[in-house]
């Protein structure tokens, strides 16, 4: 799961905004992966968070480098349930949906988060209006989505057959992916977690560290509602 960065190669990666918008693509995804699967009550899956330095010098993270179009400053490796489901859970039903199927969406939910926590932080940022109306697939491209939005067709042409029903399975998935990070226990840890990377700038983030980072946001408790909704309650 990489950003892709719509920006001429030559320009230097000096603005904190960008810095701000990167992490929390990136925070998103790793909260996704970690969070919404197990709300789900699907397995948990292995991934952590790269960084990767753009140029060869020895300055800091971010500062006085450049960025082409195939280049990325962070990724999220690792995080896909549906390579790494175990054999015995790939039959198997969890409250009446079969988990092969629950676990390929969750894997295009977690995609969709990434770029919707970008335009969720950039909103904020410049004081603007954020709700599922003012954000369509298309506008993620704008948040650095382009990768992420590949990934989440290629599920739907291969598990999809008809055009319709994979715009409908889409729509579905992306007011799933908005519902996440508009529960504020979420979008508190994706807060966390960006703040988390920003001031950890190395190699790479463990997954053990990024879970404890969005596990120490809140205690969250999960309590069933209606049908197959869950609300996360927090405390303090």
């Amino acid at each position: 799961m990489k950003r892709n960065y719509p920006i001429d190669a030559i320009t230097p990666i000096l603005d904190k905004n960008l810095i701000r918008q990167v992490v929390f693509h990136e925070a998103g995804h790793a909260a996704a992966i970690h969070l919404y699967n197990r709300q789900k009550q699907l397995p948990p899956v292995y991934f952590q968070i790269s960084i990767k330095q753009i140029d060869s010098s020895d300055t800091p993270y971010f500062v006085n480098c450049a960025v082409t179009r195939d280049h990325f400053a962070a990724i999220v490796d690792g995080g896909c349930l549906i390579h790494s489901l175990p054999v015995t859970l790939i039959e198997s039903v969890i409250n009446g949906q079969d988990t092969f199927r629950m676990a390929y969406e969750a894997d295009m939910v977690n995609l969709l988060v990434g770029p919707l926590a970008e335009a969720k932080y950039v909103a904020l940022r410049d004081d603007e209006c954020f709700n599922k109306h003012l954000i369509s697939i298309n506008a993620l491209h704008h948040y650095g989505g382009t990768s992420d939005l590949e990934k989440v067709y290629d599920y739907l042409e291969n598990f999809i057959a008809d055009p319709g029903l994979q715009e409908e399975k889409l729509n579905e998935l992306l007011n799933q992916a908005f519902e996440f990070i508009e529960t504020p226990v979420y979008w508190k840890a994706i807060e966390n977690l960006a703040a988390y990377i920003q001031d950890n700038m190395s190699d790479s983030i463990s997954c053990e560290d990024a879970m404890a980072v969005l596990d120490a946001s809140k205690l969250v408790v999960y309590s069933k509602i209606g049908h197959d909704r869950e609300q996360a309650l927090f405390y303090h």
